[in-house]
Formats: structure tokens, C-alpha cells, sequence
């Protein structure tokens, strides 16, 4: 598909960013869709199944982490955040939700392009690499299915994070080799990701509590202390 072909889905209540921003994507061929708050939000998520979502946290009527969550549940569809919220903590917060990727207020326009070409490179890779295998761990108690971007733990299905699905497809994908929190961000997340060396433990913390037995005593996802973390799975 080419970037002409892709459709984005710009959220925000400040209607100077929102015909700014749309501006200077129409510019590089893309099709967008504006909302100026939640409700139409998600009308414009369902109607227009855009390819991308660039949303901004502080909406009049429902929070974007709200709408975050909302479409995680239902939708893989990247989702870039715009915020003034500049902590660690919040940063890692709107991650874990479910958005690929933050920019902060105020940002260059050429600066949100480039993060928007990043994120739908990745999205392409991921999907030219799908296949119809499915890696099974365990006798079946775990199973990746990269084709349909599905992931069952005992027969249930288990909902990742876009982040940590790739994580874990990464990890899975190279048993037993040991990744440095570095190699996790560059070969899961992308080279472009300007998240911290935190947000990996972060993920990791998470993916256990959706996908250990005891995610205190991790048989899947093991720390190597002083370098990283494995997949131990067989």
C-alpha cells in the first residue's frame, strides 16, 4: 500500500493543530479524517478504519487514554499521542495503554511526519513478515499466532499491547538469546522509538502478569540479571 493509499485519523480539540497537522499530511499524500473530541473519535474510527491515529490526550468529553483503551480493544491500528504531559511516568502510562509511539506539545509538524512514516514502516514490515505458522510453546499452553496477530495462553486468547506483542514475537523468535534492553528497543520497537530504557522493564512486567502461570517466578520471560532478559519457552 502506497502513503497515498493510507488513511489517518487526527484527534484533537485545538482546531489551529488539527488544520495544521492535516495540512501538512495531505501535503505528503495521505488521506485524513479530523475528530475534536472523543464521540467523534471513535464515530471516525468505525466509519473510516483509518491506518493510523494521531490523538491527543486532553479531549473536552473522554480522555485519550480512554479512547486508547476503547480501540485496543478492538484494533491493532497505530496510535501516536500528542500531550503537554512531559513525565516519565505518564509517558510509560500512555504506552502501556496501548499508543506506539508520544509526541509532545508543542512539536514541529515536520517532527510528527516523521514519526508517522516510522510508525507505518514498521506497520508494513510486521505485516509482510506474517505468515500462517503458528510458534507453540509448552505442549500448547502458550501459542503465537503471527498470522492473524493472536496470542492464547491455555486455549484463552490473551490481549497484548501493540508493543508488547512485538516484544514478545521478538523474544520468541530468538529462544533462549539473551536481549539487552537496547536490542529489544531497536529490533522490537524500531530504531526511531524515543522511549527509555524503562518502558522495556515495564512491558516485560506486564507481558508476565498476562502470560506467566506466576509472573513472580517467570518460566517464559526470564531476567538475566546485569544484561536483560530471555525467552525460555520450549
Amino acid at each position: 500500500m502506497t502513503d497515498s493509499a493510507r488513511k489517518i485519523l487526527v484527534v484533537d480539540d485545538e482546531t489551529k493543530i488539527t488544520e495544521v497537522v492535516k495540512s501538512y499530511l495531505e501535503h505528503e499524500g495521505y488521506k485524513v479524517y479530523t475528530a475534536f473530541n472523543g464521540k467523534q473519535a471513535m464515530n471516525g474510527y468505525n466509519e473510516f478504519n483509518p491506518d493510523l491515529i494521531i490523538l491527543d490526550l486532553m479531549l473536552p468529553d473522554i480522555s485519550g487514554e480512554e479512547i486508547c483503551k476503547r480501540i485496543r480493544k478492538i484494533s491493532l491500528v497505530p496510535i501516536i499521542m500528542l500531550t503537554a504531559k512531559v513525565s516519565d511516568d505518564e509517558v510509560i502510562t500512555g504506552l502501556d495503554i496501548g499508543a506506539d509511539d508520544y509526541v509532545l506539545k508543542p512539536f514541529s509538524p515536520k517532527q510528527l511526519l516523521a514519526r508517522v512514516a516510522a510508525v507505518l514502516r514498521r506497520t508494513v514490515k510486521e505485516s509482510s513478515e506474517d505468515n500462517k505458522s503458528k510458534i507453540i510453546f509448552d505442549n500448547g499452553n502458550l501459542v503465537i499466532d503471527t498470522f492473524v496477530h493472536e496470542i492464547r495462553k491455555a486455549g484463552s486468547i490473551i490481549n497484548l499491547t501493540p508493543n508488547e506483542y512485538r516484544i514478545l514475537i521478538t523474544m520468541a523468535g530468538y529462544p533462549k538469546k539473551t536481549f539487552t534492553r537496547e536490542e529489544l528497543i531497536s529490533m522490537a520497537l524500531g530504531d526511531d522509538f524515543e522511549g527509555f530504557d524503562r518502558t522495556v522493564d515495564t512491558h516485560i512486567k506486564n507481558l508476565r502478569q498476562k502470560i506467566e502461570d506466576d509472573p513472580k517466578a517467570p518460566k517464559y520471560l526470564v531476567t538475566v540479571h546485569g544484561v536483560g532478559y530471555r525467552f525460555a519457552g520450549e
